[in-house]
């Protein structure tokens, strides 16, 4: 038992001392950042994100530092994870759209339905995490009106609390539902950043296979499939093809 609390001490203390230490780094970084020393305050940002202490926000930060310093493809890179985090980061989806205008490749976005609009501007506004937080909220709601009804004695109060536990109990369901949904899309949906300066899109997974078209660094892209060292993508626009995978980062 001994043994058992002096672990769970030593476990508490490092994990206190890393966040403190964090802490400092974070303020270290943003005051260099504030004085124009760009570069070193990705290199304070990225030795947090070593730790894997990430935020939406500290993704955020080292993406602004990168656009200071012109660097399109980490910039999108990290304006991406920091919205993968938290979709409601406006200002990352903000900055994100000034700094793909820094990128070479003009991909129109095939159209879409009625269905998939919906699910881009509502239902992938909250990550799978937050719709999760969303279902606990809307359990215990639920669950406190159903109590209410049960024990109230006044009629009106009865018929209110019930219909409002019943319609907490729905929206209960369609989180968990969603939260699930978006879990699946998660784990499943691959996605990756172009690094190189430019690289050939070929039709095949070999060197000698023809090239269908050409990619700049900061495009984003779907990834399909992996056959040795090569990735088959899918664009935006529907193109699909095969480059190493050397040539990009994956989200």
């Amino acid at each position: 038992m001994k043994k058992l609390i002096f672990i769970f001490c030593l476990l508490f203390t490092t994990v206190f001392i890393a966040q403190n230490s964090n802490k400092d780094l974070f303020e270290s970084a943003n005051l260099n950042y504030k004085n124009g020393a760009y570069q070193k305050a990705i290199d304070l940002y990225l030795q947090i994100e070593k730790t894997q202490q990430v935020s939406s926000d500290l993704y955020y930060n080292i993406a602004n530092s990168y656009y200071k310093l012109n660097n399109v493809a980490n910039t999108i890179y990290y304006y991406e994870k920091a919205l993968k985090l938290d979709p409601l980061n406006d200002d990352a989806a903000n900055n994100l759209e000034f700094a793909k205008r820094m990128t070479i490749d003009n991909i129109e976005v095939l159209p879409k339905t009625f269905l998939q609009k919906f699910e881009a501007n509502y239902i992938q506004k909250l990550s799978y995490n937050q719709w999760a937080i969303l279902a606990v909220i809307l359990s215990f709601l639920a669950a406190t009106l159903f109590l209410l009804f049960y024990f109230s004695s006044i009629s009106g109060k009865k018929r209110i609390y019930f219909l409002t536990s019943i319609l907490s109990f729905f929206l209960l369901i369609i989180a968990v539902f969603t939260s699930f949904n978006q879990y699946q899309k998660a784990i499943n949906t691959k996605t990756g950043i172009i690094f190189a300066p430019e690289v050939s899109v070929n039709n095949a997974p070999t060197s000698n296979s023809e090239e269908v078209f050409v990619l700049h660094e900061g495009t984003k892209i779907n990834i399909l499939d992996t056959v040795d060292n090569w990735k088959k993508i899918k664009l935006a626009d529907g193109k699909i093809g095969w480059i190493l995978a050397d040539k990009l980062k994956e989200l």
